[in-house]
């Protein structure tokens, strides 16, 4: 699968986890939007000039919403669109928050951790068309 034309949404509060996912993800091939907060996310997903087709979200994002959150309103809107949760502290809870079909990877990982899991599910996307 060819990477360039695919965009993904990254949501992260942490400017250095933020770098290393947008870096890791650019070097894969990927286009990346980034928001740093759920409200910055969701108001990205509203927009009508953008459609990622996959969402590589924190859980814990400081004030105001979740990446739970973040990821039910992707699906809400696009209801195959990719989701990948990163987290330090809350994979215990994937199971009751987190969206059907989507990957959870614990802190800290490596970056082609990252990239499987996306392609992964980019894969299963489009085999499923």
């Amino acid at each position: 699968m060819e990477f360039e034309s695919v965009i993904l949404l990254v949501v992260e509060d942490e400017p250095a986890i933020q770098l290393f996912l947008e870096d890791t993800l650019q070097d894969a091939g990927f286009s990346v939007r980034v928001a740093c907060q759920g409200d910055e996310a969701i108001s990205l997903l509203d927009g009508a000039d953008f459609a990622p087709v996959g969402v590589v979200t924190d859980i814990r994002l400081g004030k105001g919403l979740k990446g739970w959150d973040v990821a039910r309103h992707a699906r809400e809107l696009h209801p195959e669109i990719a989701i990948v949760y990163v987290t330090g502290d809350s994979a215990a809870d994937w199971q009751a928050y987190g969206v059907p079909k989507s990957v959870l990877l614990p802190k800290p990982f490596a970056g082609a951790q990252l990239v499987t899991a996306v392609a992964t599910l980019l894969n299963e996307q489009t085999s499923s068309l």
